[in-house]
């Protein structure tokens, strides 16, 4: 195929993005508007009209399969197609470290350390670092330690910038720790997965023969997904398109969802002051979704300031009208969805892996995996596993397990050391002889911890787990189910445990809030004890592990997806149903007080919307259980947002008049945390919880985007497009409604 050939293939805009030659350039790219095609196409472009060699252009991205499908689709349009450099940032480091490496002290044969062998290390260094308590979970130093390095920070700046704590531990224990493993691993010529960026990084700064020796090699370079580069992948690129200037970057700072993994938004949005004479196209045309959903989408997008302006236009005609339905409560959405998608599948012939349902946490999938199980939808869960499989869930469930019956010595094993109690594997082993030689159980093992020789101190360490589940099994006799399991998640030291895990102990948390609602909804429809519902507890997972069989002997099962939408990013089903659309999940109570928090989840919002290629279905609860309890619920600020765009349905999917129930109009009677009314003269009235069109006196007109403090402590962080983003002390900032 010719070049002309080529660009004829392409929308007008995608033409002139593709026929960009030489200097930096910044491609815009809406969801479903073709951006894989484009940069493609330029890249082919430049071999075959421009006569660049296809060992001189670069394109990284962020998955090997990103990868890899690039390179498939660059084969079919031109020759030489394997002398191209596609990979992943990560690949692209290990070929430049093999390569010069020995610059920066890496002998040949250098190792990578995966995160199990990090873990290792770490828990050798630990041991003797102040401050550094036996019961920090190395996990929070490898989270710790991966941040650091994403964001180019040395040991001593680590141990000089921000709070006095990182995650719950010290800074300077945490910057020593850093420190020794980093001695550790270059004793043992070896790397880490941080390190193949920052290393790389590092090659270029202090060896500037070999940056130009790869620059050579890489002379135009492309970079898909720019909006969730962190600040070493900014670095790394910086560096490298720094000679000969031809960067090309593809991204979109509307998907821009991944903050806590450290993408930082700026990098796409400052992208034009970094490069002054960068040219800007813009991919607006949406060849993926129905006009009415690119307008419920492009009518939630536009409320963010910190965006790059663009309107996604629909190839696609308006196709089926976007539907809100508001269920009495979370089992009947989950009933609501089941029936429609029973609905769809029977009148309309739709197959089950057209329909996904996406949720913001992994908590809402229990719910929702009941409800498919009960009409006999198949289901499958990407991102997860089921909920009665998820560790947290299995850890907890064997804790009651051996409460009720003290001869369970695989449920012992599971949890003795979840948290670590000081018994180690050597104890342990003496425990299990003791207990076979004896007859009798190791729970029994442990409460006779001193004739199984256990010695001096830590003898008291299997007696005290003994106490602690008699004291369980007292409780099961005398407490209901979820009245039971909380006091097993708070009496076993888990909470603690799963505190010390950061973003990933947060999610596990909510899953045991989600138990506890499954067990209190389980003892409204049934009569019996903690033994019954463990019963039926492993009836439900015995589904979970069949169809997860059946899923790994590769047979094309047809079955619903389940995901979160940050998981959901990249896809796109012909229906969607985005589900608990409520203050309090979406958008989540966390971004309420974090900076930014309220435009990332408008943005994550904006993603699972645009997921939808034909039809899209919302809902919310009016009652919502949390910790066993049943509590009002609030529809999201969003939905407002988006209000007069959407058909609101009843159970029986008539159409209904949609009367708000949004944080604006319906305040809880005792304010929640960091929603207080100020009292600055200026701002008598006001409740600030996020979102607000505010106007400051020298600043102009602004919006919030988080709310911390309470009182006359309470601050404020607000965009303004004239100033940039400020933190405000509410009581003196002076601000009035906009």
């Amino acid at each position: 195929m010719t070049a002309p050939d080529l660009l004829a293939q392409l929308n007008p805009t995608q033409a002139q993005a593709a026929d960009h030659y030489t200097g930096p350039a910044l491609v815009i790219a809406g969801a479903g508007s073709g951006k894989t095609r484009t940069l493609i196409y330029r890249i082919a472009h430049l071999i075959g009209h421009y006569g660049v060699q296809p060992g001189e252009i670069l394109a990284v991205t962020f998955t090997n399969k990103a990868a890899a499908e690039m390179r498939e689709r660059a084969s079919h349009l031109i020759g030489g197609a394997d002398k191209l450099w596609m990979s992943t940032f990560h690949s692209a480091g290990v070929r430049i470290l093999r390569a010069y490496g020995e610059h920066i002290g890496l002998r040949r044969g250098f190792v990578i350390y995966d995160d199990d062998d990090q873990l290792d290390i770490l828990k050798e260094v630990m041991g003797s670092v102040p401050g550094i308590g036996p019961d920090t979970n190395p996990r929070v130093l490898r989270g710790i330690l991966d941040r650091a390095k994403s964001n180019l920070l040395t040991p001593e700046d680590l141990s000089r910038s921000g709070e006095p704590y990182i995650s719950g531990v010290p800074r300077e224990a945490a910057a020593e720790v850093y420190r020794r493993y980093e001695q550790r691993k270059k004793g043992q010529n070896a790397i880490d997965f941080g390190d193949l960026i920052t290393e790389t990084v590092r090659l270029f700064q202090e060896v500037p023969a070999v940056l130009n020796a790869v620059q050579n090699r890489a002379k135009f370079i492309h970079v898909d997904e720019y909006q969730d580069t962190n600040k070493a992948q900014y670095e790394l690129t910086r560096l490298l398109a720094s000679r000969d200037r031809n960067l090309l970057v593809v991204g979109d700072p509307d998907q821009s969802i991944y903050k806590f993994r450290g993408a930082d938004i700026q990098n796409i949005l400052d992208f034009q002051k970094d490069y002054r004479d960068a040219k800007v196209y813009l991919l607006e045309h949406n060849y993926r979704s129905s006009a009415r959903v690119l307008t419920i989408a492009n009518k939630l997008i536009e409320n963010n300031a910190e965006r790059l302006d663009k309107t996604l236009k629909a190839v696609k005609e308006d196709g089926h009208p976007v539907v809100f339905h508001r269920a009495g409560d979370h089992r009947a959405e989950g009933d609501f969805v089941a029936e429609w998608i029973t609905r769809l599948h029977t009148l309309e012939g739709r197959r089950f892996s057209e329909m996904a349902i996406l949720y913001r946490t992994n908590a809402q999938s229990r719910v929702l995996e009941e409800s498919l199980r009960r009409v006999q939808i198949p289901a499958k869960i990407v991102g997860g596993v089921g909920f009665y499989d998820r560790r947290e869930i299995k850890d907890i469930l064997a804790y009651a397990r051996l409460a009720i019956n003290p001869s369970d010595d695989v449920a012992l094993r599971r949890i003795i050391g979840r948290p670590k109690r000081g018994i180690g594997d050597t104890a342990l082993v003496k425990l299990m002889d003791w207990a076979r030689a004896n007859g009798t159980s190791l729970l029994t093992a442990c409460a006779n911890a001193e004739q199984a020789r256990i010695l001096d101190r830590g003898a008291q360490r299997p007696v005290e787990f003994a106490a602690l589940m008699e004291a369980m099994a007292d409780a099961a006799e005398n407490y209901e189910p979820a009245p039971f399991l909380r006091f097993v998640i708070e009496t076993s030291g888990y909470l603690d445990l799963l505190r010390q895990e950061g973003q990933e102990g947060q999610v596990r948390m909510e899953n045991l809030d989600e138990l506890i609602n499954a067990a209190q909804e389980w003892a409204q429809e049934h009569e019996g004890t903690i033994a019954d519902f463990l019963d039926d507890a492993a009836l439900l997972s015995s589904v979970d592990d069949m169809r997860t069989k059946t899923e790994n002997k590769g047979s094309p099962e047809d079955a619903v997806t389940l995901m979160t939408m940050h998981n959901a990013k990249g896809l796109e089903f012909p229906v969607v149903f985005i589900v608990g659309t409520e203050e309090g999940l979406l958008p989540s109570k966390g971004a309420l007080v974090e900076a930014g928090g309220i435009e990332e989840e408008r943005r994550l919002f904006y993603v699972g919307i645009t997921r939808a290629m034909e039809r899209l279905f919302l809902t919310a609860a009016q009652n919502r259980m949390q910790f066993g309890k049943t509590n009002a619920a609030e529809d999201s600020r969003f939905l407002e947002e988006i209000e007069g765009h959407f058909d609101t349905i009843d159970p029986y999917g008539q159409v209904i008049e949609y009367r708000a129930k949004t944080w604006k109009q319906y305040r809880p009677t005792v304010p929640a945390p960091n929603v207080v009314k100020n009292t600055s003269p200026m701002t008598a009235g006001m409740a600030f919880r996020g979102g607000e069109k505010v106007k400051h006196p020298k600043f102009g007109e602004g919006q919030v985007l988080a709310v911390a403090g309470v009182g006359d402590r309470q601050e404020v962080t607000v965009h303004f497009p004239s100033a940039g983003t400020k933190k405000l002390l509410v009581k003196f900032a002076n601000l009035s409604p906009a």
